[in-house]
């Protein structure tokens, strides 16, 4: 039987501390940023907005735009679609980790593989799965 990620939504009072204690310093530095410029470069209607923060049940967290509108992406692999808000943050947060799991800092670049795995296999029950993976191949 498969086991069912659980998505929750970080309080606003706790968005610090809950990043600082899963990436340190790192977050707001490298992180969040590099999640911005990659929603930036695949959704050219993105252009800032409000961002949730969600933990997962597998000890993983990713952010998505708090928007209701679709977004038009072009990715890097030649992949075109639609994504929501949601499904644009776990790329856009997959792709950010995924990069940056390549670092020098391997302390950091260990932590980074490690929350791609947990948010990859989040996004597998994700209802926009299909498309999310499109993104990412």
């Amino acid at each position: 039987m498969d086991t069912i990620i659980e998505r929750t939504l970080i309080d606003t009072s706790d968005r610090t501390s809950f990043t600082a204690d899963l990436f340190g310093d790192a977050f707001p530095l490298k992180i969040e940023p590099f999640i911005f410029h990659i929603a930036g470069t695949q959704a050219q209607s993105y252009n800032g907005g409000y961002w949730d923060f969600f933990k997962l049940s597998n000890g993983g967290f990713y952010m998505a735009l708090d928007a209701d509108e679709r977004y038009q992406v072009s990715c890097p692999n030649y992949y075109r679609g639609e994504l929501s808000g949601d499904a644009l943050g776990i790329v856009s947060s997959l792709c950010a980790y995924s990069h940056l799991s390549f670092s020098g800092d391997l302390p950091f670049a260990k932590n980074c593989a490690k929350h791609f795995h947990l948010l990859r296999d989040y996004a597998g029950g994700h209802s926009e799965a299909v498309a999310i993976f499109g993104a990412i191949d």
